[in-house]
């Protein structure tokens, strides 16, 4: 069975094509991604931007072409921190339905926090005894899992995004010291309310913030998920990544290596999400999963799919 699941989130929409083969093994026949900034403007103003719009839903017309002439049966899409804010969501999944033939549901912040749980715990070889900080920094939202064995699964969405900070803090090319302290304080008072008592041994960091982080501490001028899945970057890259983008015009940040142009005016603040977290939870590492929302949709799928016949 060919499936594809597409996740439409603030900055970027993803779509992974993928087959299950008579094993039971997942077979990736495409994984596509396009940073079309859909949630531009919804912080302030409550309503998709009409340019940002209609490049996401290009976006996701190519894609779900693209899928079906691969020989696709079934297309899942789901959208998250953008939509669920803005006023004028409905319109946009009536044209997504309209002119892609996607139906897109709009998830909680909690629904896509679970899909990032299910896309860690199948994507990487954890120690299931090990106490699991899962983070997924968004353009309009960022999802924290807290997981430990014996105890029930912890969740919340904070509405922290490296689009969403960017337009609310930072005014400046490039940011002034001012803007990198309020980017810590706002991180850091969140984090403080979230009032968590909690001890992860293991941090993991899933979404475009976070493998553009590894990929630039990395130097690669191709981005690999092969390369960048599983890495464990160290507390240290991250600083050292949030510094070279704080000191750099917007115009030269666009030229670092395994930084995509698109996303170089939103990384200073996801990357200073990152290193709050980590900062605040003690963490000299995270590990990096290339593997977010879209996997986790496919992995939910299966597992509510009977296995093919052999």
């Amino acid at each position: 069975m060919k499936l594809a699941t597409l996740d439409v989130g603030t900055n970027t929409v993803l779509m992974l094509i993928a087959e299950r083969e008579a094993s039971g093994a997942v077979h990736v026949i495409a994984d596509l991604a396009r940073i079309t900034r859909l949630g531009r403007g919804v912080d302030s103003s409550g309503q998709l931007d009409h340019e940002s719009a209609a490049q996401t839903l290009a976006a996701i017309t190519e894609f779900a072409q693209r899928a079906r002439a691969l020989g696709v049966e079934k297309i899942v899409g789901v959208a998250t921190a953008a939509l669920r804010d803005a006023k004028d969501g409905a319109d946009f999944l009536a044209q997504a339905k309209e002119r892609a033939g996607v139906d897109l549901e709009i998830i909680t912040g909690e629904t896509e926090a679970q899909l990032s749980y299910l896309a860690v715990v199948k994507g990487l070889a954890l120690d299931p005894t090990a106490k699991i900080l899962i983070v997924d920094i968004g353009g309009g939202s960022t999802e924290l899992i807290r997981a430990e064995p014996g105890r029930k699964l912890e969740l919340v969405s904070l509405r922290l995004g490296s689009v969403r900070l960017t337009e609310r803090i930072v005014h400046n090319d490039p940011p002034t010291a001012r803007e990198a302290a309020d980017l810590r304080l706002v991180v850091n008072d969140a984090l403080q309310e979230l009032a968590w008592d909690f001890t992860p041994d293991v941090m993991v960091g899933i979404a475009g913030t976070v493998t553009t982080v590894c990929a630039v501490a990395l130097g690669l001028a191709t981005y690999d998920a092969k390369i960048v899945h599983g890495h464990h970057l160290s507390h240290g890259d991250v600083l050292a990544a949030l510094a070279k983008f704080g000191a750099m015009a917007l115009a030269d940040r666009k030229h670092v290596p395994g930084l995509e142009a698109a996303r170089a005016d939103v990384i200073f603040a996801g990357a200073a999400i990152l290193e709050r977290i980590m900062g605040h939870f003690h963490l000299s590492e995270v590990v990096v999963s290339d593997q977010g929302v879209r996997w986790g949709l496919l992995w939910r799928i299966l597992e509510q799919s009977p296995a093919p016949a052999t």
